[in-house]
């Protein structure tokens, strides 16, 4: 019985540091909710007619129909779907208690990047299954010099919605977890007023 007492003393100073400081259920509900907000923005900007596909059933999406204010529909989407899973995932992890803040505000920054990286791999696989399988090299050869500006303009707007959006999902994380934090810190306060 000795035994016991000292291993729950153990535990209460030890704290939160023997637990891991991924919470990975506030990671894959803000990749969810990122995933679902960037369909339906596609959806809305696709409703606009901001599109890569034909409108001719069976057709492959081209990028000949690509443009600047495509590209730039695309970055918001990146960006604002990214910023509530990083919210998310930041409101929803567990906070902890016996760690510095600084420490806590790194976690909770990592767990927005941890919300991009989830959702922008579910989405790179679900490309990949979608899109048509890549040219062979002697059509890229024949790729007039207007398909390959288009393309870089596409990868252009590409890699700045990821960077961006990878950028706003971090720093969503952070104000999340400053915000359940805080909501924490009221919610003690309240408690200890007497009535």
């Amino acid at each position: 019985m000795e035994r016991d007492v000292s291993i729950s003393d153990l535990g209460s100073q030890v704290g939160d540091e023997v637990h891991s400081a991924v919470s990975w259920a506030a990671i894959l509900a803000g990749a969810v909710a990122t995933i679902a907000l960037s369909f339906v923005l596609l959806t809305l900007a696709a409703g606009f007619g901001f599109t890569l596909a034909s409108p001719w059933a069976g057709a492959k999406p081209t990028l000949s129909t690509f443009t600047p204010l495509l590209g730039a529909a695309m970055v918001t989407t990146q960006v604002l779907s990214s910023a509530l899973g990083g919210y998310l995932a930041g409101r929803l992890r567990t906070k902890w208690l016996n760690v510095h803040s600084h420490e806590v505000f790194f976690r909770d920054t990592t767990h927005g990047l941890l919300v991009w990286a989830v959702s922008t791999l579910f989405c790179v696989v679900l490309s990949m299954i979608a899109l048509p399988a890549p040219v062979e090299h002697a059509a890229l050869a024949a790729a007039t010099a207007r398909d390959t500006g288009i393309a870089a303009q596409s990868a252009f707007f590409l890699a700045l919605g990821l960077l961006l959006s990878a950028f706003v999902a971090s720093v969503a994380g952070a104000i999340g977890g400053l915000r359940r934090d805080e909501m924490h810190t009221k919610h003690r306060a309240i408690q200890r007023v007497p009535i």
